[in-house]
């Protein structure tokens, strides 16, 4: 297994001899920003777990992702400190400053597991403001930054990472919809604002998976090029399911959302429609890429954005379920989550054995 933590070869510049001298600050430096991909992850299964009654499970991995959390974050005030260039040039460079956006991501699901697991909505609220802080500076100076860089990136530049802008931007309006009884006299506001942020989420799923459908269907796509984000096509699908299916729930509580009910129950039940017919073809994809092109597995943290999905598919579906009261429903969540916790499990392990190697290495 190889511990990709560093910045590839062909990435790196005369400049970095200040630090490759250095594993360690090698490491540090060049440390992928989409690694809070592993939080991402990690929430969403043990919310799952929760869900289909895997308690233990479920509460084990929050503890789990709390010291993963800690860890990250004091990577990246690290980075920060100490490596301002290398994060600045982080956010120039098409294959790395999408994963930016999965902090925000991180900080609500982390929040959402601390509400509905250990019902502590004090932490939910702190991760929220630190979610909301994150995501509105980081999607605008993204934004910003494509828009005015004289060198604009191409489609082949465009891949699953790019869906974390959705998986973001749902993320907060989940945690949002979490805590609204915690403000019982701004209930309506917040109802609107985070309907708001799920339509915004919708808005963007549409714009960005027509680019990636467009780059499969009408580029050349080698099988190296096929890596485990884009399993984030159907992550970034399934939690606007899980949004749409939040906001019917809570419609009773708000002025305005019985009257768009029926619409929220076509646009939420399409959204799934859409994360399961992406399934199959991704499965396909992964056979093509791992069997018949022999591509060898390895670790890579972008494994954790294969196995978010899988863990938000099933909440998903659970949540549907109980709105359209089809319990078949619920049999395909049940069967999804045992699939989200094997797979966790499987990276989880896998990238300690890699931490293992990578830290004897430097030894």
């Amino acid at each position: 297994m190889k511990f990709s933590f560093a910045k590839n070869k062909s990435q790196t510049t005369p400049d970095d001899s200040r630090v490759k001298s250095n594993p360690f600050h090698e490491t540090i430096a060049f440390f992928p920003p989409g690694y809070f991909s592993l939080v991402m992850a990690t929430g969403i299964v043990s919310i799952a777990a929760h869900f289909f009654e895997y308690q233990i499970f479920a509460k084990t991995t929050l503890y789990i992702n709390l010291v993963s959390f800690i860890i990250l974050s004091a990577i990246l005030i690290i980075r920060l400190l100490f490596f301002k260039r290398e994060v600045i040039n982080d956010f120039y460079k098409n294959n790395r400053n999408m994963g930016f956006l999965s902090i925000p991501a991180a900080c609500c699901i982390m929040g959402s597991q601390f509400v509905l697991i250990v019902t502590n909505d004090s932490v939910g609220i702190f991760f929220f403001v630190i979610g909301l802080i994150s995501w509105v500076f980081l999607i605008y100076t993204l934004f910003a930054i494509i828009i005015e860089e004289a060198h604009k990136p191409s489609l082949k530049g465009v891949n699953g990472s790019w869906l974390l802008i959705i998986v973001s931007t749902q993320s907060l309006f989940v945690l949002s919809v979490l805590l609204v009884d915690n403000f019982p006299k701004e209930i309506n506001t917040i109802l609107f604002f985070s309907f708001i942020l799920f339509l915004c989420g919708c808005m963007f799923y549409i714009i960005i998976i027509t680019l990636v459908f467009y780059r499969l269907i009408f580029l050349k796509v080698k099988a190296d090029q096929l890596k485990a984000n884009y399993w984030i096509s159907m992550g970034a699908d399934a939690i606007s399911v899980l949004a749409g299916s939040m906001l019917i729930q809570n419609a009773e509580k708000s002025s305005f959302l019985p009257d768009v009910l029926s619409f929220l129950k076509g646009f939420t039940s399409l959204f799934w429609a859409i994360g399961t017919w992406w399934i199959p073809l991704i499965i396909v994809l992964g056979i093509w890429r791992h069997i018949v092109k022999k591509i060898p597995l390895k670790y890579t943290f972008q494994y954790w954005t294969l196995v978010f999905p899988l863990g938000m598919y099933a909440v998903c579906t659970l949540k549907l379920s109980q709105i359209i009261g089809l319990s078949l429903l619920n049999g395909i969540g049940s069967v999804f989550v045992i699939i989200a916790i094997a797979s966790w499990t499987i990276v989880f392990l896998s990238m300690l054995y890699a931490m293992i190697k990578y830290f004897l290495r430097t030894l």
